[in-house]
């Protein structure tokens, strides 16, 4: 019994150790294989050269060329209001008649005794002509003309200010006052803006003061509109720089044929210099910033420490020069047609193994709009 029991012992640690030296093999060969990650899945685009024209970019205010609102210039009592809200009028058009039927019928009252005057005069000088009358006589009937006359004059004068018209062509505002409201000398009628064309105002540092000039172009977008671009040129530059801010206001002025542009709203600027530049353009997402030093990934054949090839990153210090959109202008040693990551950027190392698929491209484009706008 002890001997069957030895003989089962003995081949149990055969057995063991069989397979102990054959799984300690297995251990062996795989750490003496190379180590090597998988390849990552990135996305790639070729880096391109263009010429980047200069720009100054601000943030603005529409303003319109000619806006104001309406004050009544007489008390009185409002009897009809002509413009109708958000109408378009035209110069010398009615917008606000006040009550004058007092100084109508004090008007009718006032050319009587003005066409008096007139009969009375014509007498006076027929006399005073035969010498019929005193010199001071016939001067007393000129001057009782005039003073009529210019009592009808003074009449038209209150009649008119009760009848309040456009100074200038634009388009009404919602009005103020209603029908039967009293109103004082002074009171806020209604708003008038002229909306075409439009001044935009914004700010510059005062160190691109050099770059500005009466004629230069400039370009607007507003969010209300994004597809819409709008041209305009540079029209005055302020006399005098900000103390506070250290910016210089400059005024642009801007067609705006449909009037969908309207004072108040907020805008942005772009101010085209004239000189131009050659950039190497990639998107923006192909940056690793980092605080050491901003780089790039370059997608190129590799050779591996056993001499096989394959896809991999170089990784290129790089310098960002400027912004437009998506894009950003770098320098380095990067050429035009290299092709370079554009995702899967902060996964990588200099040397590492891609995989390039462009399924997962992101967008990349100078003026970007947002798919819910």
């Amino acid at each position: 019994m002890l001997k069957k029991f030895l003989l089962l012992l003995t081949a149990f640690v055969m057995v063991t150790l069989v397979l102990g030296a054959a799984k300690a093999n297995q251990i062996k060969k795989l750490a003496a294989a190379p180590r090597t990650m998988p390849p990552a899945g990135v996305a790639a685009t070729a880096a391109r050269s263009e010429e980047w024209r200069s720009t100054l970019h601000a943030i603005g205010t529409l303003a319109p060329v000619a806006g104001m609102t309406i004050a009544a210039d007489a008390d009185g009592i409002v009897v009809r209001v002509a413009a109708e809200n958000g109408a378009a009028v035209r110069a010398g058009d009615l917008l606000v008649e006040l009550d004058s039927s007092v100084e109508v019928a004090q008007r009718e009252s006032a050319r009587a005794r003005a066409e008096l005057a007139r009969v009375n005069i014509t007498r006076q000088e027929e006399l005073w002509q035969r010498k019929a009358i005193a010199k001071v006589e016939y001067d007393t009937a000129v001057a009782a003309r005039k003073q009529a006359e210019a009592d009808v004059a003074a009449l038209d004068a209150v009649i008119a200010k009760k009848q309040v018209r456009a100074p200038f062509a634009g388009r009404a505002g919602l009005r103020l006052v209603n029908p039967g409201q009293y109103v004082g000398r002074g009171a806020p009628l209604l708003p008038l803006q002229q909306l075409d064309p439009m001044y935009v105002n914004f700010s510059i540092p005062q160190r691109h003061l050099p770059d500005l000039a009466l004629g230069r172009k400039v370009a607007l977008r507003v969010d209300a509109f994004p597809e819409a671009a709008y041209a305009g040129e540079i029209t005055a530059i302020n006399a005098t720089v900000d103390a506070a801010t250290r910016n210089i206001t400059v005024q642009a002025t801007v067609a705006n044929p449909g009037e969908k542009l309207r004072a108040g709203m907020f805008v942005r600027v772009e101010v085209e210099l004239p000189e131009s530049m050659p950039v190497i353009v990639v998107p923006a997402t192909a940056v690793a910033y980092a605080p050491y030093g901003n780089s790039i990934f370059i997608v190129e054949k590799m050779k591996g420490p056993d001499g096989q090839e394959y896809l991999g990153v170089r990784q290129q210090f790089v310098e960002v020069s400027t912004h437009r959109g998506d894009l950003v202008a770098i320098k380095g040693a990067v050429k035009p047609g290299e092709q370079v990551v554009t995702a899967g950027v902060f996964k990588l190392r200099n040397g590492a193994p891609v995989q390039v698929n462009n399924a997962g491209q992101p967008a990349a484009s100078a003026n970007p709009r947002p798919t819910n706008s």
